[in-house]
C-alpha cells in the first residue's frame, strides 16, 4: 500500500500539481486525501526522501527537491516505480561484487563474450533501438564471469523486475537527445575496460556509478534550492 501512495504523490509532483520548491500538505491533510493511514503515508514518504525526490526541513516539513518527467509514469507499470528503486539498490550491491570477481578471475571466453554483448549495444545506440535484451545479456555475462552462480541466481530471481528497470530507464534515454544513449554506453565500456584490465576495484565502482546512475536517471529533472 505504501507503494501505491508513494507513486501516487509521485504523479502528484511529476505532474506539476505540486511545484519544485513547494510544501507538500501536511501528514493529515495527505493522509485524507489519499485514504491512507499515517504510518503507510509516512513510509512513503521515507521512500521518496531517500530517492531525493523531497526533503524535510525540521520543523518547516517536506519540500519537493526534484520533480520527474511525467514520461516515467508512461513507461513504468501502475505501482512498480517504488519497486524498480528498490531493485536498483539491490543490483547496486550484487552486480558491484560480481564485476569485482569477474576482474580477478574471467576467461578468454567471458571476454569474448562481453566483447559480443557491448557490440550488441553499440550496435543499438547506433540505430536508436531500445536495447533492454541486449542490456541485459551484458550485465548477464559480468555476473557469469565472475564464476560464481550464486550471482547468477540472485539475478535470475529477480530478472522480471530487473527487465521492468532497464525497460524504464532505456526509454526515457530514447526520449533524450542521442548523447544520453552514448554516455550510458560509455559506463558500460567503463565496466567492461576494467574487467579486461583486471583490475577489481575499478571494475566494482564502474558498476556501481552505472547501476547507482541508471536509478538517479529514472528521477532525472529540476533540482530545487
Amino acid at each position: 500500500m505504501s507503494d501505491r501512495v508513494y507513486e501516487s504523490v509521485l504523479s502528484m509532483i511529476a505532474s506539476g500539481e505540486i511545484a519544485v520548491g513547494a510544501k507538500l500538505p501536511t501528514e493529515h491533510a495527505l493522509s485524507e486525501q489519499l485514504e491512507v493511514s499515517r504510518p503507510v503515508l509516512r513510509q512513503a514518504l521515507k521512500q521518496l526522501r531517500e530517492d531525493g525526490v523531497i526533503v524535510s526541513r525540521q520543523g518547516s516539513g517536506s519540500f519537493v527537491q526534484r520533480r520527474p518527467e511525467n514520461a516515467v509514469l508512461d513507461f513504468a507499470p501502475v505501482g512498480s516505480i517504488a519497486d524498480i528503486q528498490r531493485t536498483f539498490e539491490f543490483r547496486a550491491a550484487i552486480e558491484s561484487e560480481a564485476a569485482y570477481l569477474a576482474a580477478l578471475r574471467r576467461s578468454e571466453s567471458d571476454m569474448e563474450r562481453l566483447r559480443a554483448t557491448l557490440a550488441e549495444l553499440d550496435r543499438c545506440v547506433l540505430e536508436g533501438r531500445l536495447g533492454v535484451d541486449e542490456d541485459e545479456d551484458f550485465h548477464v555475462a559480468v555476473c557469469s564471469a565472475s564464476d560464481n552462480q550464486y550471482f547468477l541466481a540472485a539475478r535470475t530471481s529477480m530478472k522480471s523486475n530487473i527487465l521492468t528497470g532497464m525497460n524504464l530507464t532505456r526509454n526515457l534515454s530514447l526520449t533524450k537527445p542521442q548523447d544520453r544513449l552514448e554516455l550510458v554506453q560509455e559506463e558500460h565500456h567503463a565496466i567492461f575496460n576494467a574487467i579486461e584490465k583486471r583490475d577489481p576495484e575499478a571494475s566494482r565502482l564502474a558498476m556501481r556509478a552505472h547501476v547507482e546512475n541508471a536509478r538517479n536517471r529514472v528521477f532525472e529533472g529540476p533540482i530545487g534550492n
